[in-house]
């Protein structure tokens, strides 16, 4: 037998391994990668401050921007999502083997991940093509690793456990930053050119998310699914009538309604930060790709200490208000992100410290609250709504991201719009009672809500 504590501590491991693509990949190297490949693409030459790239590629028979493509990519990716995560989560809670199925989307993505490192040229489509796959399945994973926490911890346990995850990821993803930071910065002293240094760093992320993922795969113990009516049919006939029941279910629980409401608002906002990030520093504020991924770096450090004392705050104040005064520094983020000056690197690490400190808290004490609100043996259905707008995957951000930026031409106002996600989300989860929720939910009430 597994005993918890060793079960949450392979369980942890999940968001170490994951978290590697999410920012060599997702945040810090692929977006700047792959809009520089486009305009190679579209004008024969990568665009910059003196000489951006005004032509537009064709999707579809559409013309899009090079700067915007990977903000609809990943919008794509959401809409993907959207349609697949819910059956993904019915499928995992009539299962037995919620590990199996974790670590299959897992070494899939990948797999996916690991052929970005042959994106070359100006092969933008490839490029396209393996970061909605990518996305997906990471996605697709979460869904099932999140349902996992309600089964390996307490009521009262989870801010801790969800923030100790968050944390150990932030670390993880920090290490392998840092060292894809000094292949990066020495690769003519190693010899290579800097797209070939950057496709390694891309392949490393993959290796690192397969890796590690059998330490979650080896660790944590399958359990058999909550009983509950049989639907008719086959395995996938099965969950979708499963997912019909949950969805005709949903309004008996109104908080949790809310809650999820709140949450697309704000974590929109929160993943289009974190997905325009390096893209903003590069393109619209003129600092290198070895400026940028040392400010991730900070920044994932800062997380991971920012992780940890959010979940020491919930444990006094509770994560609810907690998540709250999280969001409110959000909010003043965008605004000061809008004001900074081009090339000032000061106010640009300060800025980066801030966005640290509420990063992993807000993250995962959303996760853990929301925990609280799930309905019994529908863990895997209901967070498979809460992945679909997780990080990397939300859709109304980066779709009002790529907007604004290809309607003006700058990165500025694009992230000033982005306020509005965290004013609606701060006045949808102000009006969520977390108390009221958890009893509708069926679950036990923690000692601190």
């Amino acid at each position: 037998m597994t005993s918890a504590g060793s079960e949450q501590r392979a369980w942890y491991f999940y968001d170490w391994a994951n978290s590697a693509y999410a920012t060599t990949v997702g945040t810090v190297l692929f977006a700047p990668y792959l809009i520089s490949v486009a305009e190679q693409s579209a004008c024969g030459y990568v665009g910059t401050t003196g000489h951006p790239c005004n032509t537009d590629l064709t999707v579809v028979g559409l013309g899009v921007s090079p700067g915007s493509l990977v903000f609809y990519v990943v919008t794509v990716a959401t809409i993907c999502s959207a349609v697949l995560l819910p059956i993904v989560g019915a499928w995992a809670d009539r299962s037995a083997y919620k590990k199996q199925i974790l670590a299959g989307f897992a070494w899939v993505g990948s797999a996916v991940a690991a052929t970005m490192f042959f994106v070359t040229g100006g092969n933008w489509q490839l490029g396209a093509v393996l970061l909605l796959g990518a996305n997906v399945c990471l996605a697709a994973s979460l869904v099932v690793y999140d349902a996992i926490l309600c089964e390996i911890a307490a009521p009262d346990e989870r801010d801790a456990v969800s923030s100790r995850g968050w944390a150990l990821g932030y670390l993880g993803g920090g290490i392998l930053l840092a060292l894809n930071l000094g292949l990066v910065t020495l690769h003519d002293a190693v010899g290579i050119d800097k797209a070939l240094a950057v496709r390694i760093c891309l392949l490393s992320a993959a290796v690192w998310w397969a890796a590690f993922t059998v330490i979650p795969y080896r660790g944590i113990r399958n359990r058999a699914p909550t009983a509950r009516t049989r639907e008719p049919g086959g395995s996938v006939r099965q969950s979708c009538g499963q997912l019909a029941t949950t969805l005709r279910q949903l309004p008996r629980y109104p908080m949790t309604m809310l809650f999820l409401l709140a949450y697309l608002f704000f974590n929109d906002g929160i993943q289009t930060v974190i997905a325009a990030a390096s893209t903003y520093g590069e393109k619209q504020l003129g600092f290198s790709t070895q400026v940028l991924i040392g400010t991730i770096l900070l920044v994932q450090f800062v997380a991971f200490l920012g992780a940890l004392g959010f979940g020491a705050v919930a444990s006094r104040a509770g994560s609810w208000r907690t998540v709250l005064g999280g969001l409110v520094v959000w909010m003043l983020v965008v605004v000061s992100a809008f004001a900074l000056p081009a090339g000032q690197l000061l106010p640009f690490l300060v800025l980066a410290v801030v966005i640290g400190v509420v990063l992993g808290g807000t993250q995962a004490l959303s996760r853990s609250l929301y925990s609280q609100l799930v309905p019994r043996g529908r863990e895997a259905e209901y967070f498979s709504l809460y992945q679909a707008c997780e990080r990397g995957t939300s859709w109304l951000g980066t779709l009002v991201f790529g907007v604004v930026h290809q309607a003006t031409g700058s990165y500025r106002p694009a992230i000033a719009a982005l306020v509005v996600f965290f004013v609606v989300g701060i006045a949808i989860l102000s009006r969520v009672d977390v108390r009221r929720g958890i009893v509708e939910a069926g679950n036990r009430v923690p000692a601190v809500v």
